[in-house]
């Protein structure tokens, strides 16, 4: 048994196998040495290698517009299910039951006929009962009359099903420390909002220039997707919420970044958030009612999202007054910026215009940058004052960039006022450093209080000299007079226009004022180290001393399905009780809320992200998007090698990734997923194929309609041909892989551990019924219809028969003997766990593994091994190879045939006394999970190390 602790390192891990990993660089590095490469073979080179990474984004590209689909589906299956789960539409189901009815057919659109013709159908082959059972199955809330239940358990099946979803949910969902992603590399998200570009560039794209500066990775994602911004909360370790609205969706953001513990903040750049201060804002009665409506609506939608953070950064000290009182205590302030962008655009400009400013006979270019129509309140305490300085000198002329409302006493000036639409900053940069003079008219309100100086700021950066409303954001950087003006009055605005109006040299010198002191004040680095770094930090780079493993599988734990997915869970566990660092990747069920999202979860001491997979063959082979949540996941938790495992479902781009990064990584072969499309080598009559060295054109008679087989082919010896090791868990599937050319010198057989028993085996009482155990599903593939034809054929009744049905821990029943007819009994149970596997085999004598493939290993013939259960099992393959005919099971040829397995059976329940006192005498050669994991831990120690 294993003990608790086991504490091992690569240093004391002995590989008594390292000459059968050779550094296969060692060659082609001395043959590089010793021969000269031309120039130009060298650019072909490149070429030819630029060439194959364009062919990969392409083949990214297309995949992910068809995935794109998929989400769309996902999307639309979340609404679908949120309007079933309604009243009205419970209410109006036997409206729509008839009316489908009247139109022939089910309420699912399929035509009645065709469900007429299934029903009698099942019923002429199974019964009626089985026509009840499984409309019982398909509706499982319908009451079932007492004479009809097949099962005494089946209510409890049920039960035990929606128990089962309802935890697996909450495992996956549940809260997550922050302690989890102490181990992970630093890395920023901003989630924002992005349909606004000045307030983005100055609140988001200036941010995350900022936040790069000081050594962090950051991403930039628009609240609106959804779904990847949920994806990106996984693996993030700070985030920010830029004007992000407390609606339904902002909502399920803010709360995700608190279950993982992340403690985001919450940023805006105007006060958006204080329903009182808005509708005091006179720019509001310019607006529709309509339009006002949506403001004010939205402003409690801020506000939530703002509380929901409990930490904020806003733009300005009034604007941080406003958050705390909000009930925010936790509020920064990082002013609006200058970024390296701007400094360029205006440096250009300025160089280029050094005398823009000195020309007096020319006309005088009051320039003002409205933006929306929202500023129309704001223009007109400005407006008399203006319009008084034009009347006074007719070389002023007014220059309006965006929506704007001009009052009507500005028509008389005719074409010396000019209103323009908005353009791209640059262009907006441009237009403004042609003007001579800069305006930002300010309504006096707490509202405006709370705004930034960015006005002030693009004048000033292209030497435009500014006039100004007092509000708190300009008195705070302008000095009056000297670096621009703030006039109060109707009088100051028209006095201070006229002075820079008849002054050259004035309006060169305040320009030139306010440019020095901004560029000195905003400058980009003084900003990222005075402002932004005691809010955000800088990035602390864990220390990461032991190895680091990534595990990968399509199934985990609480999702345990599978003797692969065992496998890799006790790997996991017994690697983490070795000293290393262990991450794992693997799939997600569906949950409503969280459509094509990645999901983050904590178990064992480990880091799990979990992924939707889609329901399409093709993806399942091979899906670009999980291979990027996959390079996200290796990207946050740097992994020394991964360690894939059964990852059909979840696909092979995920290797891609590691052969671009550079990341080594081993395949432990489960199954023959790899060479055959059918997974298992059976083909559609449930037959083994038999072959050894794969044919494409006998697989291609096994599945016609299959036109990928060649490239699927490819695909799958690229991705095995790259591994660090292939490892097969016996000898005989190690023999397939050989035989299909696999190098041999990386075919390495690492033998499944299990579960071993925790105490003895209890005893078959003389008197009791032989007891027989099946766990492998309703598949064909691991033998159940055998087992219903042999004990349909069985004459005695003196057995009985335990079925695992393991769908049933997924959320769903697939098992269901209503209709066999038989003389024993049956009872199907959910899958047993760890803790349970004693109890489950407690409660049988024989386990019955009638596999017809030859399996790779066959674990649960190892678990009754082990536990003084006698096996009968398919041979050959890795299922028996532990197996002593006669001594501790029964092999039974691979044939398909139901007689063999009855005939072995009927052996059994005739000589049943034989398992009163019945020992395995040979279960002490059995592997186990420490052997196993020791073997492992010198493969991963040896490549590491290479």
């Amino acid at each position: 048994m294993m003990p608790e602790t086991h504490k091992m390192s690569c240093d004391s891990a002995k590989n008594p196998r390292n000459s059968q990993f050779p550094d296969q660089n060692t060659e082609k590095e001395a043959q590089a040495s010793s021969t000269s490469v031309s120039p130009d073979l060298t650019h072909q080179l490149q070429l030819a290698e630029d060439l194959v990474e364009g062919y990969r984004a392409s083949a990214r590209l297309q995949a992910l517009r068809s995935d794109g689909m998929f989400s769309a589906l996902a999307a639309e299956r979340h609404y679908r299910d949120l309007e079933h789960g309604s009243l009205s539409w419970k209410v109006t189901l036997p409206l729509r039951a008839v009316r489908a009815l009247l139109a022939g057919r089910t309420l699912s659109g399929r035509p009645v006929k065709d469900v007429t013709k299934r029903v009698r159908e099942i019923a002429r082959e199974e019964g009626l009962k089985s026509v009840w059972d499984r409309v019982v199955m398909r509706l499982p809330d319908f009451p079932v009359p007492a004479r009809f239940k097949s099962q005494p358990s089946e209510p409890s099946v049920k039960a035990h099903i929606k128990e089962t979803k309802k935890r697996v949910e909450e495992i996956i969902l549940s809260p997550v420390s922050a302690g989890t992603r102490s181990s992970f590399t630093p890395f920023f998200l901003i989630v924002a909002e992005l349909s606004i570009p000045q307030c983005a560039k100055y609140r988001v794209w200036q941010r995350k220039e900022a936040l790069e500066s000081l050594g962090w990775r950051v991403e930039v994602v628009d609240w609106h997707d959804l779904g990847r911004a949920l994806s990106l909360l996984q693996t993030c370790t700070h985030v920010i919420f830029y004007r992000v609205p407390g609606n339904k969706e902002g909502m399920q953001l803010i709360r995700e970044a608190h279950r993982l513990s992340l403690n985001p903040w919450w940023e805006v750049d105007d006060l958006i958030f204080d329903p009182a201060s808005y509708e005091k804002n006179s720019n509001l009665e310019t607006l529709s009612g309509a339009e006002r409506r949506n403001v004010l609506d939205g402003v409690v939608y801020y506000r939530a999202a703002l509380q929901a953070c409990h930490r904020a950064i806003a733009s300005t000290r009034g604007l941080a007054a406003a958050m705390k009182e909000a009930g925010v205590s936790d509020v920064s302030v990082i002013e609006n910026a200058l970024d390296t962008e701007t400094l360029a655009k205006a440096s250009q400009i300025f160089t280029s215009q050094p005398n823009r400013n000195v020309k007096p006979e020319q006309d005088i270019i009051i320039f003002y940058g409205s933006g929306t129509k929202t500023h129309d309140m704001d223009f007109r305490v400005a407006a008399a004052g203006i319009a008084a300085a034009m009347e006074a000198d007719s070389r002023l002329r007014l220059q309006i960039v965006g929506d704007l409302s001009l009052p009507v006493e500005f028509a008389r000036f005719g074409s010396r006022v000019e209103k323009l639409p908005g353009r791209s900053y640059n262009a907006y940069l441009e237009l403004l450093a042609q003007a001579d003079i800069a305006i930002a008219p300010l309504e006096p309100t707490l509202f405006n209080d709370a705004k930034s100086n960015i006005k002030y700021l693009e004048s000033a950066i292209v030497g435009v000299p500014s006039v100004c409303s007092p509000a708190q954001a300009f008195q705070d950087v302008i000095v009056n007079g000297k670096t621009g003006y703030l006039p109060a009055t109707e009088e100051e605005w028209k006095t201070h226009l006229l002075t820079l109006a008849a002054s050259p040299s004035e309006r060169q010198l305040i320009g030139n004022m306010a440019r020095l002191a901004m560029a000195e004040r905003y400058d980009p680095a003084t900003v990222a180290t005075q402002q932004v770094q005691p809010v955000c930090g800088k990035p602390i780079a864990p220390a990461r001393e032991q190895l680091r493993v990534m595990m990968v599988n399509v199934f985990f734990e609480p999702r345990s399905f599978g003797g692969a997915t065992l496998v890799a869970e006790e790997m996991a566990k017994a690697m983490r009780q070795r000293g290393v660092d262990v991450a794992v990747m693997t799939s997600r069920p569906y949950l409503p809320d969280h459509l094509d999202a990645a999901v983050r979860y904590h178990l064992h001491d480990m880091p799990v992200l979990s992924v939707p997979v889609q329901d399409d063959p093709i993806s399942g082979l091979d899906n670009p998007t999980i291979g990027e949540s996959f390079r996200e996941w290796v990207r946050v938790w740097a992994p020394d090698l991964v360690h894939f495992h059964a990852i059909q479902g979840l696909g092979v781009s995920m290797m891609r990734v590691c052969q671009e990064l550079g990341i080594p990584y081993v395949v432990t072969l489960h199954d023959a997923w790899w060479l055959c499309e059918r997974q298992f080598m059976v083909k559609a009559d449930g037959q083994y194929c038999f072959q050894k060295k794969i044919d494409l054109r006998v697989c291609e008679t096994c599945v016609p309609g299959a036109r990928h087989l060649r490239e699927r082919a490819v695909l799958m010896h690229e991705s095995l041909k790259h591994a660090s090791a292939l490892l097969s868990p016996s000898q005989s599937h190690l023999d397939l892989y050989a035989a299909n050319g696999f190098a041999v010198d990386r075919l390495i057989i690492n033998k499944n551990g299990f579960v071993w028993p925790r105490r003895p085996h209890t005893k078959r009482h003389p008197e009791d019924k032989i007891r027989f155990g099946y766990v492998g599903g309703n598949e064909k593939v691991k033998g159940f219809p055998l087992i219903k034809e042999a004990f349909e054929s069985i004459s005695s009744d003196r057995w009985e028969l335990v079925l695992v049905d393991n769908t049933i821990k997924l959320g769903f029943k697939s098992i269901n003997v209503g209709h066999w007819k038989v003389r024993g009994e049956i009872t199907v149970v959910p899958s047993y766990t760890a803790q349970e596997i004693d109890v489950f085999f407690d409660r049988i004598d024989v386990l019955l593994f009638p596999s017809q493939w030859k399996e790779s290993f066959g674990l649960t013939v190892r678990e009754a091994l082990a536990r003084d259960v006698w096996v009968v099992s398919t041979s050959p393959g890795g299922q028996s190879e532990d197996i002593i005919d006669g001594v501790n099971g029964t092999l039974i040829p691979l044939d398909g045939q139901p007689n063999t397995l009855k005939n072995a059976i009927s052996e059994i329940i005739e000589n049943d006394s034989r398992f009163d006192n019945y020992e395995n005498k040979v279960k002490n050669k059995l592997s186990n999970h420490d052997a196993q994991a020791d073997a492992l831990l010198q493969i991963y120690c040896s490549i590491k190390e290479r």
